[in-house]
């Protein structure tokens, strides 16, 4: 879809530029929230080919970066780090002042999307996760103070789509390393349970439903209740129970430690991604 293909009426237009699978996961939770229709969210891809079943949802898509800001208020940053820059220095003819700005690349500051885009764009950076596909994503936000009201506009979208946080940005490593590579962190643990599941006697479909229920339930406990997971653990183990034993068993093979040292080792990796010098 060229240039012409696109409309350019509606102020709400939303442009994600690198519409991988976090990108194609932020346009389905957009719409999915009935605040956009699939026709108001444009999105890019070099190969646009691979948009196809994109486009079968009335989702509007394209290989033309230029054109999709050109028709859109609201941008959205999804390529990866070292395309980055490249990919400002194409749009940057075409932003504005009525454009805001939503970076989601690792480990590119502020102040250098600025110095790419533009001084005039307000600029936003958030780091979210792909369960935004289904509105349950956990967004961390953060903006220069001279981009605070594109950073409000940012929290009311994303506030549509799960959680919400907004951070300093020396935090937005941390926060990726926690909630964007964590929830690929928490599949892997009810994967886990699963296999358990299986081995001590039910159907795999049969462990594979229980055990996410189960890590659903206890999530919302904290979630709504506010708690710590040890005033919840607290409730279902009892003295000489079947609870403490499995417990003390998973920590005596480093449970917590791995899932721990695993954050940090995502955390390390994840501030060598980009470097501003190289």
């Amino acid at each position: 879809m060229r240039k012409d293909n696109l409309e350019r009426s509606g102020a709400k237009k939303i442009a994600i530029l690198g519409a991988g699978n976090i990108g194609t996961a932020i346009a389905r939770g957009l719409a999915a929230s009935g605040r956009w229709s699939p026709r108001d969210i444009i999105l890019t891809r070099r190969r646009a080919e691979l948009l196809e079943p994109l486009r079968k949802e009335n989702f509007a898509v394209s290989s033309d970066n230029r054109a999709a800001v050109e028709s859109a208020a609201l941008v959205i940053i999804a390529v990866g780090p070292r395309q980055t820059e490249e990919l400002l220095r194409e749009i940057r003819p075409l932003l504005n002042g009525g454009h805001t700005l939503i970076s989601i690349v690792t480990g590119v500051s502020t102040a250098q999307l600025s110095e790419w885009a533009g001084k005039k764009v307000k600029v936003v950076r958030a780091m979210s996760n792909t369960a935004i596909a289904i509105g349950s994503a956990m967004t961390c936000l953060c903006a220069s103070p001279e981009s605070a009201v594109a950073l409000e506009e940012a929290k009311t979208i994303f506030d549509a789509l799960g959680h919400t946080l907004v951070i300093s940005e020396e935090l937005m490593l941390s926060a990726t390393a926690l909630a964007g590579c964590g929830i690929a962190f928490f599949l892997r643990a009810i994967r886990a349970a699963s296999q358990g599941g299986t081995q001590i006697g039910f159907h795999s479909e049969e462990a594979l439903l229980m055990a996410a229920q189960t890590a659903k339930g206890a999530a919302e406990l904290l979630l709504r209740a506010q708690s710590h997971p040890e005033s919840e653990i607290d409730k279902v183990t009892t003295p000489r129970g079947c609870t403490i034993e499995g417990l003390n068993e998973m920590e005596h093979n480093g449970f917590s430690s791995a899932l721990i040292k695993g954050i940090v080792t995502s955390n390390e990796k994840a501030s060598r991604l980009f470097k501003k010098d190289e």
